[in-house]
């Protein structure tokens, strides 16, 4: 269990390439030489072999690692393709149409150049990478996130079931510190989830009150 005491320090991977634990929230604004450069990114960042990411089954140490490494690997992306926002936007994380389609997108590319792997199979991944901009584009399209601005992705409501609050825009003036700040949020609500469980679990039984 994660000692509900510990304040996560986090950076959202833009500007360095320290590991998961030794991350320290962001300053206000970032000098120009401290900007990573394309093909700065690092494979051998992650410490295990790759593998599928369920963003519904994560624990909060899990989600943590998995939002820095993604949110470093969609800055590499996005600077070294030069995507514009109409693609990636500053807010993917918002939208879990974005989070599922980039997450894949990162996974294929780990496997792609992997040492092991054939010599082909880069230029498998730049095909395939072709069919996610246009998937990327139509999501970003569809959810309405602008380049300064975010809001939820409207869901169609089905007879029967609640109306759907109001969507509204809403201005984020600082992408990091909001990455951070979501960061924090999405980890104490998994560890939430977590002690509520284990509060109920009996370990001689197995079972959950």
């Amino acid at each position: 269990m994660t000692d509900d005491s510990r304040e996560p320090s986090i950076s959202t991977g833009a500007d360095d390439h320290d590991s998961p634990d030794e991350y320290e929230e962001p300053d206000e604004g970032y000098p120009d030489d401290t900007e990573p450069h394309p093909g700065e990114y690092e494979q051998d960042e992650v410490a295990e072999p790759p593998h599928p990411v369920n963003w519904n089954l994560l624990t909060a140490e899990q989600a943590e690692t998995e939002w820095l490494e993604l949110n470093r690997w969609v800055h590499w992306l996005r600077r070294t393709y030069g995507l514009a926002a109409s693609v990636v936007p500053p807010f993917w994380h918002h939208h879990p149409e974005l989070v599922w389609e980039l997450s894949a997108l990162h996974l294929h590319w780990l496997c792609a150049y992997d040492p092991e792997q054939n010599g082909s199979a880069p230029h498998g991944w730049h095909r395939d990478f072709a069919e996610a901009r246009e998937r990327l584009r139509e999501w970003t399209a569809t959810c309405g996130t602008r380049l300064d601005r975010d809001r939820p992705t409207r869901q169609t409501v089905w007879p029967g079931e609640d109306a759907a609050p109001p969507v509204e825009d809403v201005v984020i003036e600082n992408r990091e510190e909001e990455f951070v700040q979501f960061v924090l949020d999405d980890v104490a609500d998994r560890q939430d989830e977590e002690d509520a469980f284990y509060a109920g679990y009996d370990p001689d039984t197995g079972e959950v009150r």
